[in-house]
C-alpha cells in the first residue's frame, strides 16, 4: 500500500504492520491505571497480621480468632469492628486489643522489616518506565498506608493513595476504587486493579475495571473466577501479563 506524505516523498507501508500500530495504539490507550491493595499485594502483612493477633488471643483468651480474621480481609477498620462485634459481642473492647496487635506487629515489622512480595518493585519501575499511573487504594488507613509504603522505598512510586478511612463505604463496594480512579483522572474500565481478597475483587468487579487476582492466603472461589480478568501466582507473572496485554 502506498502512502504520500505531505513531502512528496512515497513511502511503502504493509497494511498489516499499519493495522497492528493501530491495534497497539487502542490497546495501549485502553491501559491507562494499575490500581494496587497493598496487605497481601505489596507486602506479605496478611499472614503477618494474623500471628500477631494469634498471640493478642493467646494473651487474653480470644477464641477462633482465626477464623475472624479471615472475614476481615479487604475490609477497612469500621467493617472490622463490626465484625468482632458481632462475633464476640458488642461490650468486645476492639479499640484495647487492636492496639495490643499493632504493638506486637510495629515491634516485629516497622522499619522496612516488613516482607515485600517478589516482584513488585520491578513492577513498579516497569509501570513507571512506560508512562502507566499508579495508586494504592487499601482497606487501611492512609497514613500507615503511606508510612509502610515509605518503610518500603515504594511510596514514590504512587502519585494516589486511597485509605479505607476516607471512604465511608468499605470493600466489597466500589467507592475506594471510584475514589482512586477520580483521583488519577481515569475511567475505571480503563485500568486494572490488583487484590488478592475476596472483598477486594468483588468492589474492582463493581467499580468496572479489570481485576487481577493474586491469592495471597484465600484461593480464588468459582464466584472469584467469574469476577476477575485473570488469576496470576506473582506479581512477576502480573508483568508478563501486561505486557502482553499492551504489546510492548
Amino acid at each position: 500500500q502506498k502512502i504520500l506524505p505531505s513531502d512528496g516523498i512515497l513511502n511503502y507501508v504493509s497494511v498489516a504492520a499499519a493495522r497492528k500500530a493501530a491495534a497497539f495504539l487502542r490497546r495501549r490507550k485502553k491501559m491507562q491505571a494499575v490500581i494496587f491493595d497493598m496487605d497481601g499485594v505489596i507486602f506479605d502483612s496478611e499472614a503477618k497480621g494474623i500471628e500477631c493477633w494469634k498471640e493478642v488471643a493467646r494473651r487474653y483468651g480470644i477464641q477462633n480468632i482465626e477464623n475472624t480474621c479471615y472475614r476481615c480481609l479487604g475490609v477497612n477498620e469500621k467493617a472490622v469492628v463490626q465484625i468482632f462485634k458481632a462475633t464476640y459481642g458488642e461490650t468486645f473492647d476492639f479499640e484495647f486489643y487492636s492496639e495490643k496487635e499493632r504493638e506486637i506487629f510495629l515491634s516485629r515489622y516497622a522499619g522496612a522489616k516488613l516482607p515485600q512480595k517478589q516482584g513488585i518493585k520491578e513492577l513498579l519501575q516497569w509501570l513507571k518506565d512506560n508512562g502507566i499511573k499508579t495508586a494504592v487504594a487499601s482497606s487501611t488507613n492512609r497514613e500507615t498506608v503511606k508510612q509502610e509504603l515509605a518503610d518500603g522505598g515504594l511510596l514514590d512510586y504512587f502519585s494516589v493513595v486511597i485509605g479505607g478511612d476516607m471512604i465511608e463505604r468499605s470493600k466489597p463496594a466500589p467507592d475506594i476504587f471510584m475514589e482512586a480512579c477520580r483521583q488519577l483522572n481515569v475511567l475505571p474500565e480503563d485500568s486494572f486493579i490488583i487484590e488478592d481478597s475476596y472483598n477486594g475483587i468483588r468492589a474492582a468487579h463493581a467499580a468496572g475495571a479489570k481485576a487481577i487476582m493474586v491469592p495471597d492466603l484465600l484461593q480464588p472461589t468459582e464466584e472469584i473466577r467469574e469476577l476477575v480478568y485473570s488469576v496470576q501466582d506473582s506479581l512477576v507473572h502480573v508483568r508478563k501479563m501486561l505486557e502482553q496485554e499492551i504489546n510492548f
